[in-house]
């Protein structure tokens, strides 16, 4: 799911400042993931918890004060970091508990020098994924449901790209829906995390095509292909990729957003095509 970096800023369009706090809200998820869940949690963070995070953080009244600090890794250099880290706990808590279920995922899917390495790494997380499912026992649901139903759509080897997206689709909806508690907002939210939602997935598979078809992996887009794997991408997948920004960038002009509005902008208008293109090489 959201374990792939595919939701971040365009830099170059970016101005300094806004640059700025974007690392800052990193930084300080990173932080806030060592201290819940330990230091090993940190190598986990992508950028896609950081558009939640900032999210989260937008639609809260007040200003998040910072200040610099120390980097964990890099004691020589300094950070900025958020004082007030009540609005990571959510996106550290997501974060923690889908990288588990990714995990635990991998351990039933890859095979040799693959699942040793998963094998290894995966006792490290059990515990930190015990305290972030107490935490938030809501997404714990969300995503352990959508495990499930991931699973039984690949074993169906379903060939419709609505079916296949859908319980990403839907995870990522019911995780934006927990950054506020207005109704109205909550609505639109379901509507922003759908659209990236399926914007992640589809992506994602036309990303691992090649390789799908080179592993005999599931992939929706191996069904009925016809040519070359990149001619497949270009009409079946692009279409539906624009679609989803597009329908994002609509639900997204809907919130009132308080803050940082500049920033998930730049991802909405910008990044998503950007890392589109460049991950699809296109």
């Amino acid at each position: 799911m959201c374990l792939f970096g595919y939701v971040r800023i365009a830099k170059p369009e970016l101005r300094v400042r806004e640059y700025e706090m974007y690392k800052a809200v990193y930084c300080s998820l990173c932080r806030d993931l060592g201290r819940r869940y330990g230091i090993i949690s940190r190598f986990t963070l992508s950028y896609d918890f950081t558009f939640l995070a900032l999210l989260n953080m937008a639609l809260k009244p007040g200003c998040d004060g910072i200040e610099r600090k120390r980097c964990a890794f890099n004691p020589f250099k300094k950070c900025n970091y958020c004082k007030n880290s009540s609005a990571l706990q959510m996106p550290s808590a997501a974060a923690m508990i889908m990288l588990y279920y990714k995990l635990k995922d991998n351990l039933k899917d890859e095979k040799g020098f693959k699942r040793l390495g998963v094998a290894c790494l995966f006792p490290f997380f059990v515990l930190p994924h015990k305290k972030a499912a107490k935490s938030f026992p809501e997404i714990e649901k969300i995503v352990s449901c959508y495990i499930t139903e991931q699973s039984e759509i690949e074993a169906e080897n379903s060939a419709s790209v609505d079916r296949a997206a859908d319980p990403t689709a839907k995870a990522l909806s019911q995780i934006l829906m927990l950054c506020s508690e207005d109704s109205t907002e909550k609505r639109i939210l379901e509507r922003l995390g759908y659209c990236i939602g399926r914007y992640i997935y589809i992506l994602d598979a036309a990303c691992d095509l090649e390789e799908d078809i080179k592993f005999k992996s599931y992939n929706v887009f191996k069904n009925g292909l016809q040519g070359e794997a990149k001619q497949c991408i270009k009409e079946r997948a692009l279409p539906q990729i624009y679609f989803c920004i597009n329908e994002a960038a609509k639900a997204f002009e809907l919130l009132p957003i308080k803050k940082y509005k500049e920033i998930l902008g730049n991802i909405i208008y910008l990044g998503l095509e950007d890392i589109s293109k460049k991950e699809l090489n296109i």
